[in-house]
């Protein structure tokens, strides 16, 4: 018999030592071909998925969705055997002992009812939850295997229980008058019925929410933060987007939006202000003569701030192109860390979600972030007449230990110029 090859977690990165796993994308039982990929497991940086050390049949698994592994910790184990005549499951096992052969049960507190098929982990912590039966349950999975999504089924399927009919009333036989006490004993309500529904449940937090609180919690700690607020006319910016758009689309294939537009006028800001864009180590400040600009996006595992490199190098549909495919990746949870790692400002973009107003915290070691907000049509003077104009409230969060008052109004009151004033980007005004 062939000894099982251990899965193993890798090392994914310097200095990380600990991974969550997220899904599993093959389940026990299943073939599968050297490298292909077994699982997904989450660092505090990015996904990763473990591929398969050897062909063979996934058994052993160790550890489920959510659950914390260290590096090199053995989470499930692979029977080498050859590919599977048809189908994408092994229809037969490899070569074992009687003993071997033998189904497997996993330990629960209806074993004995469920030792008569294999039950999947998944199916198994369903099982209890419900104090089901396994036996009672059609399982569809190779080799009588009983699967998560067979016991979803059967409980979907499931409606209220009916009540069974009458017995035939006996004759009437005299009774005494029940008290009030005998009548609510003979009607017993739920307490369950009575009762508002009050259910908790506890899950650990997430590699990507841990790293994301320990570095909000640092920048509180370490930093001395003050936020300075303006409000941006966008008349002028949306009026060049319907302009150009049809054209900008057919000639880059990216739509042009918002996003480009504040991205230039921050390299233009980080210029005129260079304590923004800089860093404080120890008793010196680094200052950086290229502007690295993070940008947040909503993806599959939270929020995430990829990096645009050498943005005062990048045009318009660059940075567009760039942002959508940060956008495809982060939806897929297919972010690297060194998409991750580095920039020197960040523009987060809290209107998206209808956010009106807000003060950003800044992403360590970095001196500043731009929240931009929601867009609203709000009255404004403009030579002395009242007019309708879309107008966003913009935030600058910075660490006042390198960057003075006058130099964050002054960096803010550059991107509300620009903005409202874009050829300035072209005329360097």
């Amino acid at each position: 018999m062939s000894q099982s090859i251990s899965v193993e977690v890798p090392t994914v990165g310097e200095s990380i030592s600990e991974v969550q796993i997220g899904q599993w994308l093959k389940q026990e039982g299943d073939w599968v071909a050297e490298g292909e990929d077994l699982v997904e497991i989450e660092t505090e940086k990015a996904s990763v998925q473990i591929p398969a050390p050897a062909s063979g049949v996934l058994q052993g698994i160790l550890k489920t969705t959510e659950d914390f592994a260290t590096v090199g910790e053995v989470i499930a184990s692979i029977a080498p055997s050859d590919a599977p005549t048809e189908g994408g499951k092994e229809t037969a096992t490899p070569e074992a002992s009687p003993q071997d052969t033998a189904p497997s049960v996993t330990p629960a507190s209806n074993t004995e009812t469920s030792s008569a098929k294999f039950v999947m982990p998944a199916a198994q912590r369903l099982l209890d939850e419900h104090r089901l039966d396994a036996s009672t349950i059609p399982a569809s999975g190779p080799g009588g295997r009983l699967l998560k999504e067979d016991v979803q089924a059967y409980l979907a399927n499931q409606t209220a229980p009916t009540t069974a009919a009458p017995a035939p009333a006996p004759s009437p036989v005299p009774r005494p008058p029940q008290t009030s006490t005998s009548l609510a004993a003979a009607t017993p309500r739920s307490l369950s019925a009575d009762r508002p529904h009050r259910s908790e449940e506890m899950k650990p937090l997430s590699m990507l929410r841990r790293t994301i609180a320990a570095r909000l919690v640092e920048a509180q700690q370490t930093a001395a933060l003050l936020t300075t607020f303006n409000e941006i006319d966008m008349q002028p910016v949306m009026s060049i987007r319907k302009k150009y758009q049809d054209r900008f689309v057919e000639r880059h294939g990216v739509k042009l939006g918002f996003m480009s537009f504040f991205a230039k006028a921050a390299v233009e800001a980080l210029r005129r202000f260079p304590a923004v864009n800089a860093e404080i180590q120890g008793d010196q400040v680094l200052y950086r003569h290229y502007q690295d600009i993070g940008v947040a996006i909503g993806g599959g595992k939270g929020l995430v701030v990829p990096v645009l490199r050498n943005v005062e190098r990048m045009t318009f549909a660059e940075i567009e192109l760039a942002i959508g495919e940060f956008a495809k990746k982060a939806s897929e949870n297919r972010i690297q860390a060194d998409d991750l790692i580095g920039g020197t400002f960040t523009i987060s973009n809290g209107g998206i979600y209808g956010s009106l107003l807000s003060t950003p915290i800044v992403n360590p070691p970095q001196s500043g972030i731009l929240g931009l907000h929601s867009i609203q049509q709000r009255p404004i003077a403009v030579d002395g007449n009242v007019v309708i104009r879309p107008m966003m409230y913009v935030a600058l969060t910075y660490d006042h230990r390198i960057v003075d008052g006058r130099e964050a109004v002054g960096f803010l009151k550059t991107i509300k110029d620009v903005i409202e004033d874009p050829s300035r980007l072209f005329l360097e005004l």
